[in-house]
Parts: C-alpha cells; structure tokens; sequence
C-alpha cells in the first residue's frame, strides 16, 4: 500500500480480465522499482522456501509476474534457474520451460500473485510433465479464494505466501485507505468474487 501496487476502490471497481468486477487492484511488478521494498520481498520469499521445503534443486518462475521475483530468489539461493511459460511457445524449440530443468529435480514455483491459482497449476502440469517433481508454490500475495484453495489441493500442491487479503483490510483501515463501513462489501467480495458488484 505504501507504493500503490495495492488499489481499493470499493465504490468504483476494477474490471479483471475473467470479467469479474473487484474492489481491489495489486500490481506487483511496481514492487521491482522500489530497491528497499524489491529486497525486502526478495528475502521473504527466500525465507519462506527455507522454512517450508527441503532440498530445493531448482527455483521457476511461473510467467509472467513471477520471473523476476524468481529470478531474484535463485540468485539470492545460489540455485539455477528457469521460467515456465503458460503454454509451449508457437516457434523456435517450442518450449514451455525455459532455462534448463533436469528430470528428477525438486522445483519450486514462484508467483507474484495467487487468484484462483490457475497460472500457477498450468506451470506445475509442465514441470511435472518434464518429470520434476513440484515440492510447491510460493507467492507474495494471494486473495484467499476458496477456489484457489480447492485447485491446490486437488492438484496435491501446497502453496505459501507473504500476505493475504484478509491481513490486508485491518491495515487499510487503520491507514484510512477505506472505511470502516467498507469492509462489509470488501468481506463479501472475497467470498463470490464472480458475482459481486453486478
């Protein structure tokens, strides 16, 4: 919020791209132009990956958020490296991982951000596909969808991130980003978020 990557407007929402209306807009990728915050993150995650899994070969970002925080990781871990695309690429090899991933390993993924958590399965169908094994998912944020929920543990693919929706309204008010009279709408929000505001 201190940077704007992280909008509320309640009474004049956004329109995401799966058509839904939403009270809230978080860019992440304004996160990289901030040194301190870029580095605080950056650490974060890294702690997250440390404290959560064992034996990581390989970090991945999932395209295309994910690839610079992931990227950051790996240099940070002294890991190799790669990004997955959401689909094989339509020339040249083809590929849909790139970067070198070797069958066997233990890959984590990281996202920027984790919605329903579609992207982030497509990426791990792939990884496994090349026969790695997914140890989970790691993002900075995640709206706290029941969905998203749901699709990890279908996918048996535990995921982890720095900060979530729900820690997000207390301090937004407390900051007087919204009022208090707002977290109702916001509240309801989260729990049909494709109906909402229609």
């Amino acid at each position: 919020m201190q940077i704007k990557a992280i909008k509320l407007q309640p009474q004049e929402p956004f329109t995401w791209s799966s058509g839904w209306k939403s009270p809230i807009y978080c860019d992440n990728r304004i996160t990289l132009s901030d040194q301190g915050i870029r580095t605080f993150i950056k650490e974060s995650l890294v702690d997250l990956v440390q404290e959560r899994f064992e034996a990581v070969d390989i970090i991945a970002g999932v395209a295309t958020a994910g690839i610079a925080q992931g990227a950051l990781m790996a240099d940070l871990m002294n890991l190799p490296y790669a990004y997955v695309r959401p689909e094989p690429k339509g020339h040249g090899t083809g590929q849909q991982i790139e970067g070198r991933m070797e069958k066997g390993q233990k890959v984590v993924l990281v996202e920027d951000l984790v919605s329903t958590g579609g992207s982030s399965l497509k990426a791990v169908k792939a990884v496994r596909d090349a026969g790695c094994e997914v140890l989970g998912v790691v993002a900075i944020f995640d709206y706290g969808f029941g969905v998203a929920e749901k699709n990890f543990a279908e996918a048996k693919v535990p995921y982890y991130t720095l900060s979530n929706y729900e820690y997000l309204l207390p301090i937004a008010v407390e900051q007087g980003l919204i009022k208090q009279d707002q977290l109702t709408l916001l509240q309801d929000w989260r729990k049909a978020p494709e109906s909402w505001g229609r």
